[in-house]
């Protein structure tokens, strides 16, 4: 390959990063505003890990709040494709993590994707268990919380070797 196209690719590869950070930071602003008024919010919602937990939210919203949580796990299914795709651009196309080793660089590229799994999981558990009551099953509901905490985790770990990276760049 030559300097031009090593240069080439280069600049695609960070392409690919900037416009999945973007669309990814848009959708997670745009369901922030459009979720804002739910109260209590969706947090409450993702951390209910039980049928009561659930129950005490849900019917603290309006049908309009809930049609509105409902009508935004479309919109939540792009978001989670769009930083899973991030996660795996930034740790493999960039050299934020390289620094940290190859161990920091598998890590990083993984978490987004692991995390976004679990999402696209507890919104398929959300999306049933706000179609009707289920009070018959409690796992469900644990298991959507689960889900929750998981993807939580991922983002949040994502986040740490992402500021640990960064400060190893800027040296001591």
């Amino acid at each position: 390959m030559s300097g031009s196209d090593a240069g080439a690719a280069h600049a695609r590869a960070r392409a690919a990063v900037v416009v999945t950070g973007l669309v990814s930071a848009s959708l997670f602003g745009y369901l922030a505003w459009d979720l804002a008024p739910l109260e209590p919010g969706v947090l409450a919602l993702q951390f209910a890990f039980s049928p009561r937990a659930f129950a005490e939210v849900v019917h603290q919203w309006s049908a309009q709040d809930l049609a509105r949580y409902r009508a935004h796990l479309p919109i939540d299914g792009l978001l989670l494709v769009s930083y899973a795709l991030f996660g795996v651009l930034a740790a493999t196309r960039t050299r934020l993590f390289a620094a940290s080793g190859p161990g920091s660089v598998r890590r990083a590229a993984l978490l987004l994707p692991a995390a976004a799994l679990c999402d696209a999981f507890e919104n398929l558990m959300h999306w049933w268990l706000t179609g009707a009551p289920r009070f018959g099953v409690p796992w469900a509901y644990a298991l959507a919380a689960g889900l929750s905490s998981l993807k939580w985790l991922g983002l949040l770990g994502f986040a740490w070797l992402s500021v640990r990276a960064l400060r190893g760049a800027a040296g001591p």
